[in-house]
């Protein structure tokens, strides 16, 4: 299970990537712009993976020499466990987004057995665009739910309130500094206060309850938004958060101004599963959770990560 570290011991593996201040670098048509968070071709924007674009930022930072496979691994994706294919895959991505290709590597030159270079030459230059506040952080809180269970909630940014109910699997400290969902968060919280808070059992909430039944997830929802004095707001609901907004929006249609749903199911996975086979291999990871959960052995974590 993830632990509970301070936010500073995540900073030395991002100070060469999404700064508020940070370079943009040309070369050719391109320009990967830091600042921003882009990468443009000719002044068109190019859609680029989030662990893509931080695959070519550290490599354009460390430009004047070779950046090995560890240091990569190291600095994009931290102390996680990454597969040799998820590495491969972010190199042919981030060449094919530059216009480069495995042969001709005229942007990034693999060095067998060692790592990569950037060969093109590159000008180093600040954002001509409108700059973004230097810093953004947020502000994490906890309340305490009816049954007594304590749920941390973080705020961000500045305006009108936009809150996400909870899904499975988030913790509010790490997430702000996840390759995987910061640059949504920071972006979710440029022209709204950001609320979002951990499920019951996940990130800093209370892990150890007895109550984690959908009604117990709708009340944290609304122990959240009562303790921040919330009139009327818009809902984000993804994943598992979707039928979370909904039931919310229901009973509290006066205080829901907008639904915002990504990524919902009608019916649960169990329920999906029409035949034997599904139903036996969605049980199957069920039943591994509890058994490979927070292991040293990687088998669980590709396994899950790979269903």
């Amino acid at each position: 299970m993830l632990g509970r570290r301070c936010l500073s011991d995540h900073t030395q593996h991002t100070n060469c990537m999404a700064l508020a201040d940070g370079p943009i670098y040309r070369f050719g048509d391109f320009e990967l712009d830091t600042r921003l968070h882009e990468l443009r071709c000719d002044g068109v924007q190019r859609h680029v993976e989030p662990q893509v674009f931080d695959v070519l930022s550290y490599l354009f930072a460390c430009r004047d020499r070779l950046v090995t496979k560890e240091e990569l691994l190291e600095k994009v994706w931290g102390h996680r466990y990454v597969a040799p294919t998820t590495l491969n895959s972010r190199i042919k991505h981030a060449r094919q987004a530059v216009g480069d290709d495995g042969d001709a590597q005229r942007v990034i030159r693999t060095v067998h057995g060692l790592g990569f270079r950037v060969v093109t030459d590159v000008e180093v230059c600040g954002s001509t665009a409108p700059t973004r506040p230097a810093t953004l952080e947020q502000r994490i809180q906890f309340c305490t739910a009816p049954d007594g269970v304590r749920i941390a909630y973080a705020t961000s940014g500045s305006g009108p309130p936009l809150v996400k109910p909870a899904n499975w699997l988030t913790h509010v400290e790490y997430d702000w500094e996840s390759p995987v969902w910061r640059h949504w968060l920071r972006e979710l919280s440029r022209e709204h206060t950001l609320v979002r808070f951990d499920e019951r059992g996940n990130g800093l909430s209370d892990r150890d309850v007895e109550d984690l039944s959908f009604e117990a997830w709708v009340r944290d929802l609304e122990t959240v938004v009562d303790a921040l004095g919330l009139e009327r707001f818009p809902l984000l609901g993804i994943s598992q958060g979707c039928a979370v907004a909904i039931t919310y929006a229901v009973r509290h249609p006066e205080r829901v101004t907008k639904l915002v749903l990504y990524g919902g199911f009608a019916e649960g996975v169990i329920a999906r599963s029409h035949t034997q086979q599904q139903l036996d291999e969605t049980t199957m990871v069920m039943r591994g959770i509890p058994l490979g959960w927070g292991h040293d052995n990687p088998a669980f974590r590709m396994f899950f990560s790979s269903g």
